[in-house]
This record gives structure tokens, C-alpha cells and sequence, in this order.
């Protein structure tokens, strides 16, 4: 190393200096400091996109086609906000994917058929169950409830009484059956099922009402 000495401070020559500054930047506060990978590709793009503008830049790019380009961009930025900037509408389809407590992504058809084919077998119990995430599942897919995850039978019934506040004993009823089964184990009886099944048949042939649906004005 050579000193040069000028009054009483010493400057280092060039090598020295170029070597005193590389440790100093290669200081963790510096690292920190740098743009990442992200900040440089952003920064490529909105360079790209502006050049684009640019009629020096654009060379041999028609107008046309430019203006192509940033409708496409934009068109893409749109729909990748409806995908990913809106969760209500996947938990919305989680919901009707998680049914009483567990996931089942059978149709309100295949789990009423199930139900009836456990009937047939007068295996009572799994019919009941089954009859009643039916029941369930067929006003999720008429979107007349959405219940919150984890919602239980009892809380199902009492959504389901907006649209059908005429079936208000009997969703009750059909909710203490399922619950009797599934949760209490009690077994369930021939006349349990064919109530259940004639609740959940009264509900499908029914037309819900709505609390915003015009009122019928006397003549």
C-alpha cells in the first residue's frame, strides 16, 4: 500500500480506495438496500410499456398494433383481479363443498339417491342422514342458503325458513332427525325417513319466498 501524505491526512491510491469501497458496500445495511428481483422486473415492464409510446422506440410497431398490445395487457390485468381479487366467491364455493361438518361433493340427486337406496335396505339411519344433506344440498344449489362454514343442521333449517317460512316446523323437524342420528346416535325409525323424504319432496315442489318480492296489491 502507498500513502500519500498531504498535510496530516493520508488518501489512499487508487487500488486502495476501489477496495475500501467494496467492503463498505458489501455491508449487510447496503445488501439491504438493493432492489430485488421483483423491483427490477416491474421496472423492465413499465420501461416496455411506456417505450411502446415511444415512436423513436416503437421501430417497425404499427399504432394499431400497439394499442393492441395494452388492450390485451389490460384485459388480462381485469381478469386476473375478477380471479384472484375476489375470495368471498371461493369460499362461497368451499361452502358448498363442506356440508355438516364434512366435505362431500355429491349433488342433492346422487345423495338422494344414495338415501334411497340405503331405505330400500332399511339401513334407516344412513338414510336419514343422507336424505337430509340431500335436502340441504338442494337449496345450495337453488342458492336459497348460504350457510357459514361449519353451519349445523338446526342453523340450515332456520335459513331455510326465509324462503319457506310455511315449512318452518317441518325443516325443524328434519334437522332434530339428522341430529338424533349423527349426533346422538339414536337409531332412527321407517317413519323418520319417510317424513324426511316428504319434507325435502314438499321443499323441491315448492316456490320460495322472497322478503324483497312484490306484494300482491288488492283489486
Amino acid at each position: 500500500m502507498r500513502l500519500v501524505p498531504t498535510a496530516d491526512v493520508f488518501v489512499p491510491d487508487g487500488d486502495e480506495a476501489r477496495e475500501w469501497a467494496e467492503q463498505e458496500l458489501s455491508k449487510a445495511g447496503y445488501q439491504a438496500a438493493k432492489p430485488t428481483w421483483f423491483d427490477n422486473l416491474m421496472a423492465d415492464v413499465v420501461e416496455w410499456l411506456f417505450s411502446l409510446f415511444d415512436p423513436q422506440a416503437s421501430g417497425s410497431i404499427a399504432p394499431f398494433a400497439t394499442t393492441l398490445v395494452v388492450i390485451v395487457i389490460v384485459a388480462a390485468l381485469i381478469v386476473a383481479l375478477l380471479i384472484w381479487g375476489r375470495p368471498r366467491a371461493s369460499r362461497a364455493v368451499q361452502r358448498r363443498h363442506d356440508l355438516l361438518g364434512i366435505r362431500d361433493e355429491r349433488t342433492a340427486a346422487q345423495l338422494r339417491a344414495d338415501a334411497e337406496r340405503r331405505a330400500r335396505e332399511r339401513d334407516w339411519d344412513q338414510a336419514v342422514v343422507l336424505r337430509f344433506r340431500a335436502l340441504a344440498r338442494d337449496l345450495l344449489e337453488r342458492d336459497l342458503i348460504d350457510p357459514a362454514p361449519g353451519a349445523t343442521a338446526q342453523a340450515i333449517a332456520r335459513e331455510a325458513r326465509a324462503p319457506f317460512p310455511a315449512f318452518a316446523e317441518r325443516l325443524h323437524a328434519a334437522a332434530s332427525a339428522f341430529d338424533a342420528v349423527r349426533y346422538l346416535r339414536l337409531p332412527a325409525a321407517e317413519d323418520d325417513y319417510l317424513a324426511l323424504a316428504a319434507t325435502d319432496d314438499g321443499l323441491r315442489a315448492a316456490s320460495p319466498v322472497f322478503a324483497d318480492a312484490p306484494q300482491a296489491v288488492p283489486a
